[in-house]
């Protein structure tokens, strides 16, 4: 098959899922759609391998170099991780290096190591109606099933960070405050082998607070103490809202460390 082979072309044999794609949009984007609708089905599941580049180019009868670019992309995107020698993987938060992608307070020091893993202690789990700003952030209906969850992250026994999530009830049924406190990787890990929700992007509102007794309290801080409030929603595929995490910050110790590209 030529590059400028069109849709209809590349699903003979395939797959029928480009159907509503536009046949201007570039092969190798075409081929990175459809890897990702093997990635959204569960075919690959995170920490799995994927099929070579060749098997890939057979499937989808393209050239290799084409399978390759998109790869590449959808590595860019963080979606996938070549390993020399071994083949590419389906990326997952059970990783160590990403396990804090999404984690952007580092130590004062610059050394990520220097005060070992976070400690967690889960405040709250609960299952509640969705208020309406928290249905409009996670595409739900105001009344909708969610789950909130509070905990508090401490680094070398020093509460730095309180955060509060929300998700949807649905995907995350049978999620508890046991099941939280007893799991020692990452939530997201978590969310991903146990309720096969991977989440794949966020986006972030920052901005500068003071906290209400609670969080004083809780975060061990006087109630004048400037905090960092950072708002996410995270996304896994197909764009679709997963969590809104609000998370409060020290920065006595820390600091907000993000890398633009």
């Amino acid at each position: 098959m030529n590059h400028n082979a069109s849709s209809a072309e590349i699903i003979s044999g395939s797959s029928d899922a480009l159907a509503s794609t536009p046949a201007f949009s570039p092969l190798y984007q075409q081929i990175k759609d459809l890897i990702l609708q093997g990635l959204q089905s569960g075919e690959w599941k995170p920490g799995e391998v994927i099929p070579s580049e060749i098997e890939l180019a057979a499937r989808f009868r393209v050239s290799q170099g084409t399978v390759r670019k998109a790869i590449d992309a959808l590595a860019g995107d963080h979606l996938l991780v070549r390993r020399q020698g071994k083949g590419t993987f389906v990326a997952t938060h059970a990783e160590h290096h990403v396990q804090y992608r999404f984690l952007k307070l580092q130590p004062d020091n610059g050394d990520l190591n220097s005060e070992g893993p976070a400690q967690r202690e889960i405040v709250d789990c609960k299952r509640l109606r969705a208020t309406a700003e928290v249905a409009r952030a996670l595409a739900l209906r105001a009344g909708d099933a969610v789950l909130q969850v509070r905990r508090v992250l401490s680094f070398s026994g020093a509460a730095t960070i309180l955060e509060d999530l929300w998700l949807p009830g649905g995907p995350f049924k049978g999620l508890t405050a046991d099941r939280l406190t007893e799991y020692h990787g990452p939530m997201y890990a978590l969310f991903e082998t146990e309720f096969g929700v991977r989440m794949v992007r966020a986006e972030e509102k920052i901005r500068a607070v003071l906290p209400d007794p609670s969080q004083c309290q809780l975060l061990q801080v006087t109630p004048g103490t400037p905090l960092l409030s950072v708002e996410r929603v995270a996304y896994t595929y197909n764009d679709t809202p997963m969590e809104l995490r609000r998370g409060l910050y020290r920065t006595d110790t820390h600091h907000y460390h993000n890398k633009l590209s």
